[in-house]
């Protein structure tokens, strides 16, 4: 530890080797090169990308992790005399929190200590930010004390943890948010139509079923004409002549600090495993930022960790109790301490492929600007489990292979998954990151991202999850995710005028079929399945509200609905690790139906208990498997 302050000591203010290369940051570069924490690869990629300047190398190495955060502060700096702090055993002066803000604090990594002698003393694991903590503090007289970078994050959470979780709580814009959701205003709002629903029920039974299975056929053919109308998009794009690649006189730039945040709760099986797959990403480790996030009083994932033992690039912050607990509230409580300018998520059982991140840099530094975020592939490595799991990997790959490349080729704004997407920092603080009430933050932030003017592209990685493999759990993450669609869509629709507007009259359409649409199709599904008993001879009163005729041609076009719907299933599954599960399409029958009954329980959510995250369990279905060779 002595050893990393000495190499920057020597960089910094130590006389030139006579073979030190001549460029600035050199001295800094070989140092550390010859102390074996660069190699020559990443030596010679630091001198062509690193700002002309020594200091500017200097500040990259202490704040980018070539040499440790936490091992920085290990000895004094001789030229500067700086004192090291010993937080565990005198925390700092709580009186003196307040003369910095929360997000200075954390941006700064810093805390006001105490006074000495009528100066203040001001902690940090960040030495190369004495200019800017002194600039945040343009009254006082400054003295810089020196502390482990966790022991510092610590004493940020301790005197500013509150301030940061309420605001967490309450970063999405309100007019954008549904924690002014109000399940009374909702039942009052949903009496008017369900009393003319019923009373036209009653008095014209036979009218009324006319209407429920006009709508009932209205919503599925919106829903399939969607979904054959993307797959139809995404197979040309896949067919479509390869892009020119990019010119080879483009200017190199340093590679991005890329912030990961994996917020995990109750995770005692999978934390060391998260760890383990992440460290197999190709990604220098110097602009890696990985931010574990845990629930404060959550011991059990706490343990895990502290098992693990932590590489330098990867950090452990607790969300302060509050309500309600959720994954975006603590996404929105993690991110002022994310360092990166590119934030990715990943969830506690994600074994992403090792060379995403340089897929997802390589496409942020090629895109033209407005690039607002990009969604990687999902897949699960347990898909053999049971015949859930195959129906799910089916289905997850008939969503993320075809019908989100699809919807992006075709304009539409993209839903995002909870996982696997990595947007700007900019673009993220710009929208007013998460919504912490909803649960299904995802879905609702890609909207929000379009209806601030950014675009979201889906790029070609893939990342492997545990498919969720039993029936109630299935059924109660469906539930929450469709209680997410519903309560995203009631909150947009409250002011539909600015919707319209922000989102334009394609994107406003796509944005009423893919919410609405998916709810209302599980709904009125039931109706549609009825007719299944016409061709076994059974009574059906549409029979005679149709005439025979016309129930044929209505079944024919059910029947090849539901083999194109097999067929974009069997094209979905092209990748080599997927064609196997081909053999399990005719179990989408039993599969979707299942749908049916998490959204009956989503309504049933949206008036109980609207902001209740029901917790998916990880490490319980199958074997946590290397993933598939090939993807």
């Amino acid at each position: 530890m002595v050893l990393d302050r000495v190499i920057i000591d020597i960089a910094d203010r130590g006389p030139a080797p006579a073979n030190t290369p001549a460029e600035p940051g050199g001295r800094l570069v070989e140092a550390l090169r010859r102390a074996g924490r660069m190699t020559a690869v990443e030596a010679a990629a630091a001198r062509k990308t690193t700002a002309a300047s020594r200091a500017g190398l200097a500040r990259h190495v202490r704040g980018g992790g070539l040499v440790p955060d936490p091992e920085l502060p290990a000895a004094p700096d001789p030229a500067r005399d700086t004192p090291l702090v010993d937080l565990d055993q005198r925390p700092s002066d709580p009186a003196l929190a307040a003369l910095l803000s929360p997000e200075a604090a954390v941006a700064l990594s810093a805390v006001p200590y105490g006074r000495v002698a009528g100066r203040l003393v001001v902690v940090t694991s960040r030495p190369d930010l004495d200019r800017e903590i002194r600039q945040a503090l343009p009254d006082e007289a400054v003295v810089i004390a020196l502390a482990p970078r966790d022991a510092v994050a610590t004493e940020i959470g301790l005197r500013y943890g509150t301030a940061l979780a309420r605001r967490a709580e309450s970063r999405a814009p309100a007019d954008m948010s549904c924690r002014v959701w109000n399940r009374t205003g909702f039942l009052r709002w949903l009496l008017p139509p369900s009393t003319l629903i019923l009373t036209g029920a009653a008095l014209a039974p036979q009218t009324a079923l006319a209407l429920a299975f006009a709508l009932a056929g209205l919503v599925f053919a919106a829903n399939m004409v969607l979904k054959i109308t993307a797959a139809a998009a995404a197979l040309r794009a896949r067919h479509a002549p390869a892009s020119d690649p990019p010119p080879a006189d483009l200017p190199l730039r340093p590679d991005p600090v890329i912030t990961l945040l994996v917020p995990l709760f109750g995770e005692r099986d999978v934390a060391h495993d998260i760890l383990a797959r992440i460290d197999r990403l190709d990604w220098p480790r110097s602009r890696l930022d990985v931010i574990f996030v845990l629930e404060e009083g959550d011991e059990t994932t706490r343990g895990a960790l502290n098992r693990c033992a932590l590489p330098h690039w990867a950090r452990a912050i607790s969300v302060p109790p509050g309500h309600p607990q959720t994954k975006p509230r603590a996404l929105n409580y993690a991110l002022p301490f994310a360092r990166g300018s590119i934030v990715g998520i990943y969830d506690a059982e994600d074994a992403p492929e090792p060379d995403q991140l340089r897929k997802v840099a390589a496409r942020f530094a090629a895109a033209p600007p407005g690039l607002g975020c990009l969604q990687g592939q999902l897949d699960y490595y347990n898909a053999g489990h049971n015949w859930i799991a195959r129906a799910f990997t089916i289905e997850y790959a008939t969503w993320f292979r075809l019908m989100l490349p699809g919807i992006q080729r075709l304009g539409l704004s993209l839903p995002l998954g909870g996982t696997t997407l990595f947007i700007p920092r900019e673009a993220l603080v710009r929208v007013g990151a998460w919504d912490a009430h909803n649960v299904t933050e995802d879905a609702e932030l890609g909207f929000r991202l379009a209806r601030a003017g950014y675009r979201t592209e889906i790029v070609e990685t893939t990342t492997f999850e545990e498919a969720n493999s039993a029936l109630l759990p299935w059924i109660r993450q469906r539930s929450r995710w469709l209680k997410g669609y519903a309560i995203t869509w009631a909150t947009a629709m409250r002011r539909p005028g600015a919707l319209w507007r922000e989102l334009g009259p394609w994107r406003f359409l796509g944005f009423q079929l893919q919410l609405l649409g998916t709810v209302l199709g599980f709904l009125t599904a039931p109706l549609l399945w009825s007719l299944a008993a016409i061709p076994l001879g059974l009574p059906h009163p549409v029979v005679r509200l149709l005439g025979p005729e016309a129930v044929f041609w209505v079944s024919t076009g059910f029947t090849l609905a539901f083999v194109m719907t097999l067929a974009i299933g069997w094209m979905a599954c092209a990748a080599p690790h997927l064609r196997p599960h081909r053999a399990w399409l005719p179990l989408l029958v039993v599969y979707y139906p299942l749908g049916t009954i998490a959204t009956v329980a989503a309504l049933f959510d949206l008036v109980a208990r609207p902001f209740y995250w029901a917790k998916t369990a990880h490490g319980r279905y199958g074997a946590r498997s290397a993933p598939p060779a090939s993807a």
